[in-house]
């Protein structure tokens, strides 16, 4: 007679929490990882991307610390030395553009300013220009662009055209020529502080429709997902598939275009300055710098090397983090 089939026992049959975790090889449970931790695993083993991140965060403490560095210095970035400057020619006396243990950089020509002082406090207005008008560019672009994407039919067409003809118009001509006639005083601010708000607001407007294009199309091939189905299906309305369904699922590409877009704002910002239509003197401006340098890179190279390397090392710093970043939350996209 064949022998009867058991039932398993309690001991045989898994738990839930055994059925849910995987065991590796040495007998650990493997727990689940979020989408956002590999992301920061895989950004880890990038160590380029990670010095880039390091002089991005470092710039950031410098531009936020910048009353407290030069205090500590010793130095003032609007006092003049004017005994440190030859009266024939209006160089620095001393070598190396008057570097010394008190003036680290060097001082500028004719008026004796500290250039490290000046260096430092550069750096915020090429660091508020370049985050705040790259998030008025991504808040356009990523509202606009989703909108676009969505919607499609006619509200495609004319974001796509109105895209089309930003990107074709000349932003620095147009910011040289707003510049030029904005009054002094706007919305409290004055002088610097007008030349600043102006900047930031047409950088970021001319700048949405590069990652607005993105976005668009993205939302193309989202909006035709499972969930998304899923969500109509269930009464979901218009704004909430947009801004619950559609918009997490858009973070990565946003931070991804964001990183990129700081550096080319930051040039911007450079060469307005360099062009006498960005911030006004005696405001910090590492643009400014070098114009003024252009006068005294014979005798006096240093003036115009340091603000230079300032510019080059700020925007390699965020383009080597943006690749990272970019590699971290897409490994399989192509460079």
């Amino acid at each position: 007679m064949t022998a009867p089939l058991h039932e398993p026992t309690a001991e045989a049959a898994p738990t839930a929490a055994q059925e849910a975790a995987v065991v590796s090889a040495d007998g650990a449970a493997v727990q689940g990882r979020s989408l956002g931790r590999i992301a920061w695993e895989r950004l880890k083993r990038d160590k380029v991307a990670l010095a880039g991140g390091a002089v991005v965060l470092l710039l950031v403490i410098v531009a936020l610390l910048a009353p407290v560095i030069t205090h500590l210095a010793g130095q003032d970035p609007d006092e003049y030395h004017q005994d440190l400057i030859d009266p024939l020619f209006g160089t620095p006396t001393g070598s190396l553009g008057g570097m010394s243990g008190h003036h680290w950089l060097g001082i500028e020509p004719v008026n004796g300013r500290d250039i490290f002082a000046r260096i430092v406090y550069g750096a915020r207005i090429s660091l508020l220009v370049g985050f705040l008008s790259a998030l008025v560019a991504v808040v356009l672009g990523t509202v606009l662009g989703i909108l676009a994407g969505f919607f499609g039919g006619v509200v495609d067409a004319v974001i796509s055209r109105v895209m089309d003809g930003l990107l074709a118009f000349p932003q620095l001509l147009f910011i040289i020529a707003l510049v030029s006639v904005m009054p002094n005083n706007l919305l409290g601010l004055t002088g610097t502080g007008v030349r600043v708000f102006v900047m930031i607001l047409v950088i970021g407007f001319f700048g949405w429709p590069y990652i607005g294009r993105v976005v668009r199309g993205q939302t193309f091939s989202l909006r035709e997902r499972e969930y998304v189905e899923a969500a109509r299906s269930l009464g979901a309305g218009r704004m909430y598939i947009l801004f619950k369904e559609l918009l997490p699922n858009l973070v990565a590409p946003i931070i991804v275009y964001t990183t990129m877009m700081i550096p080319t704002n930051i040039l911007t910002e450079a060469a307005l300055s360099f062009l006498g239509v960005g911030v006004k003197p005696p405001t910090s401006s590492w643009g400014q710098m070098l114009s003024n340098a252009i006068d005294y890179y014979d005798s006096d190279p240093a003036y115009m090397v340091i603000p230079g390397v300032a510019i080059f090392i700020t925007v390699l710093a965020f383009n080597l983090f943006g690749d990272g970043v970019r590699d971290a939350l897409d490994p399989k996209g192509s460079r």
